[in-house]
């Protein structure tokens, strides 16, 4: 009872300063995690004393960390995963030696440790904080731009690099080896069975558990069997001497192509939320104050070498793989932190006699603080790192290009309409004043030409003279019967089409010479009510009598309304009631 009680107790208390904290953190724009870690250190041990047991709850909230790169997995197809195989193993490798060798240099060289200690506390320090980056990714909605990938690879290469740092500290351990503990070579050949296992229970084993599952239409085991998944992966990487979190990303990019993937993701979510906040609280309990109070610039120093170091050298990797300097500076001042694993790495080099037990309080806080600097570091340089609102400098110009149509504005809209009439031989000219699109376009193999399509000057320049059809599928409400008047006295060979935002758009049309309108919803609104009315099996006949009397009532509506310019104009046509017999009004 007494257990029982002094559990609840802790929970109240760590939840009540967790929830304080990060809502105040969040309104001053500093981040959650910053917010859980001073929640930690407040609540913990080295100031108010309220909640114990910092150790025993960090190794449970770990496994946030875990269903976090679960969740990760799911967002990576293993043909993703392959198609960024350069960037975790060229741009990750790249940053977890160089990272490990320079601040390995600087910890023997500025602290005074031997080279063997120096090793075992540099070569941790190269790892950034995953449970702290990708949060900020995937707030910030850029975890599946490139940068974000760019980002992630790293960050994966850093939870493979786990074993190998494993090794490392292993052969240079001054303690006798423990009976029975595996060579590092064999250590390898775990990794590599231990992943091919999860391939393989992911395509055997989990596809056809979740598909019995959704027969079954219980929704509960979804949770107890995603749940399942995740542990029993870390689990089975825990008991090699693996990383638990590598277990859990495999096991995660095996469902990624899975129906199930939504659902899992939706399952999972809320406790992969409420244990990396209880694993960031518990990193602020075990925040060594008093090692801060008695050496702070010793602290503060390192930490601040550490987060330039790693800022520079990764800032120097991302220009080498032909980032911009200013993508390169925010993925260098992202990744500048320590991580969570440098506590674990930390551990077996004390265990190996590399380290004494001040030293690893010294240098976790040391990890900790420097985590506690990105949030900061992110906001201040927020300016500095947003590339700058181009205005189409540099971005090729329309020119006459011998197509036979012309696509004003290449978004959802315009990419249909392009690509249909590509396949159908119809040569095509595409034009947009998006430089971020006209971007995007272009990774995609499309060559889209810079410029405001409503300019009579650019449209001429474009070759709107020499082309068939004109086609302006332009996002919002900027046509109006002005300028398609203008349009077709400038260039008479040419059909004109026009994509309408809605029937106000339409009405602005009013006698203008245009081939044909288009209001963007009306057709997919049209779709989705036959594919409707055919699922509750509805006559075939029956459904194209109902398209039809809609379509003849809304043109009527619709033409009412342009002659009167009333929106109001021809309401009796609404149809708002079932059976209502032909010609009589249906409203009043």
């Amino acid at each position: 009872m007494h257990e029982s009680a002094s559990l609840l107790r802790d929970g109240v208390l760590m939840l009540g300063f967790a929830l304080v904290f990060v809502l105040l953190f969040r309104r001053l724009g500093l981040g959650a995690t910053l917010g859980y870690l001073v929640a930690g250190a407040i609540v913990g041990p080295q100031v108010l004393g309220l909640v114990g047991g910092a150790e025993t709850k960090l190794g449970i909230a770990e496994l946030g960390i875990t269903l976090l790169l679960f969740l990760v997995g799911l967002e990576l197809s293993p043909s993703r995963l392959w198609q960024l195989k350069r960037d975790i193993f060229g741009l990750g490798l790249m940053q977890v030696v160089l990272c490990g060798i320079a601040v390995s240099v600087l910890v023997w060289g500025l602290a005074q440790f031997s080279p063997a200690a120096a090793l075992a506390l540099g070569l941790p320090l190269a790892l950034s904080s995953t449970a702290q980056v990708l949060p900020m990714l995937q707030s910030a909605g850029r975890m599946r731009t490139p940068f974000g990938e760019r980002t992630f690879s790293i960050l994966l290469f850093q939870d493979l690099s786990i074993v190998p740092l494993i090794t490392i500290i292993a052969a240079l351990s001054r303690a006798p080896a423990p009976a029975g503990a595996p060579p590092g070579w064999l250590l390898a050949v775990y990794t590599v069975l231990a992943v091919g296992g999860l391939i393989f229970a992911g395509r055997f084993l989990l596809r056809p558990m979740f598909r019995l599952i959704g027969v079954l239409g219980e929704r509960e085991m979804f949770v107890f069997a995603g749940l399942f998944t995740v542990i029993a992966s870390a689990a089975l990487m825990e008991a090699l001497g693996l990383s638990t979190a590598l277990g859990a990303f495999v096991a995660g990019v095996m469902l990624a192509d899975s129906p199930y993937r939504h659902e899992l993701e939706a399952d999972v979510e809320p406790f992969r939320s409420i244990l990396l906040g209880l694993f960031f609280l518990a990193v602020g309990m075990m925040l060594n104050l008093t090692a801060i109070a008695e050496r702070p610039l010793f602290v503060v120093g390192m930490a601040a070498v550490l987060v330039a170091t790693k800022a520079a050298i990764i800032f120097g990797i991302g220009l080498l793989f032909r980032m911009t300097w200013r993508q390169a500076l925010a993925m260098g001042l992202l990744l500048s932190q320590g991580g969570e694993f440098g506590f674990v790495l930390f551990a077996q080099a004390q265990n190996a006699l590399l380290i004494e037990p001040e030293a690893a309080s010294l240098f976790g806080a040391i990890v900790t603080l420097s985590m506690a600097t990105t949030p900061f570091l992110m906001m201040m340089t927020r300016r500095l790192r947003t590339e700058p609102v181009r205005d189409g400098a540099g971005l090729a110009e329309p020119r006459a290009d011998g197509a036979s149509a012309l696509v004003i504005g290449y978004g959802r809209f315009g990419q249909t309409v392009a690509q249909m009439m590509i396949a159908q031989g119809i040569s095509v000219s595409l034009v947009d004043k998006d430089p971020e699109m006209i971007e995007t376009a272009g990774s995609f193999g499309s060559k889209v030409y810079y410029g405001d399509g409503t300019r009579l000057d650019l449209l001429r320049q474009a070759g709107a003279a020499e082309v068939q059809l004109l086609l302006f599928c332009i996002d919002g409400d900027v046509i109006d019967a002005d300028l398609l008047h203008s349009v077709a006295q400038a260039f008479p060979d040419a059909q004109v089409f026009v994509r309408a935002y809605d029937r106000r758009s339409v009405m602005k049309m009013r006698g203008a010479p245009v081939a044909g309108t288009v209001r963007e919803v009306l057709e997919s609104a049209v779709c989705m009510a036959r594919m409707a009315m055919v699922a509750v099996d509805v006559d075939g006949e029956q459904i194209d009598r109902s398209e039809n009397e809609y379509r003849a009532r809304d043109q009527e509506r619709l033409t009412q309304q342009t002659e009167t310019g009333d929106l109001r104009a021809g309401i009796a046509k609404i149809i708002t009631r079932h059976n209502t017999p032909p010609g009589q009004p249906e409203c009043g």
